[in-house]
């Protein structure tokens, strides 16, 4: 399936966005870069290949359940879309849940996948995706939690953020710009900003 590129606002500024997300072969999730492969070897200890250790991990327990559900508010949708659409499960084969919103009448969608089955972290981030990407930027910590930026794209429009919540652990985020932000935003920083939505949710959900 190709993917999809549609335009939304975020927040009261207004910023003119476009959400990529694709599906392949049946598995779905966040478009762009291959995220969180296991390496080689089981034994490695966390974290390697160059990622920052997580200084406050979250209990593993607050990626239990619908990301639908609990990823993103329903104010946050909101402010995303102007709507407040309802979430479609589309899991990502070899990493974990993911979830999909849809506004019908714009074409707006956004995606955030719960990496859970590598049990890599932004360890195996750093060790597969980065020597394949076109673009690496380590991102500002998002709550404390580190955070990288990358795409496969030569197309400076699209960026998708890891954001490390333990060492074992990720969520992705995969954002591309409409095109007429193209040059006047950073798709990283923009995509950082949904990633925050979620980083808030999940540290509700530990009580922290």
């Amino acid at each position: 399936m190709k993917n999809r590129r549609v335009v939304l606002t975020l927040g009261t500024a207004g910023a003119a966005l476009v959400l990529v997300t694709s599906c392949s072969g049946g598995n779905g999730g966040t478009a762009g870069t291959p995220s969180s492969a296991p390496p080689s070897t089981t034994t490695t200890t966390l974290p390697y290949a160059g990622a920052p250790k997580v200084e406050h991990p979250l209990p593993a327990s607050v990626l239990a359940g619908d990301p639908c559900q609990y990823a993103l508010t329903s104010d946050q949708l909101h402010q995303i879309f102007g709507i407040t659409p309802q979430g479609k499960r589309n899991d990502t084969s070899g990493l974990g849940p993911a979830c999909d919103w849809v506004d019908s009448d714009t074409g707006a969608a956004a995606s955030v996948n719960y990496v859970t089955d590598t049990h890599q972290g932004l360890s195996g981030v750093y060790a597969n995706t980065k020597p394949q990407v076109r673009l690496w930027q380590v991102l500002p910590a998002i709550q404390g939690y580190p955070a990288v930026g990358h795409s496969s794209s030569d197309d400076k429009d699209f960026c998708q953020v890891s954001v490390g919540i333990r060492d074992d652990l990720t969520v992705d985020v995969s954002l591309g710009l409409s095109s007429a932000k193209v040059g006047t935003a950073d798709p990283c920083t923009t995509a950082a900003r949904v990633a925050d939505f979620v980083v808030t949710n999940l540290r509700q959900r530990a009580g922290a």
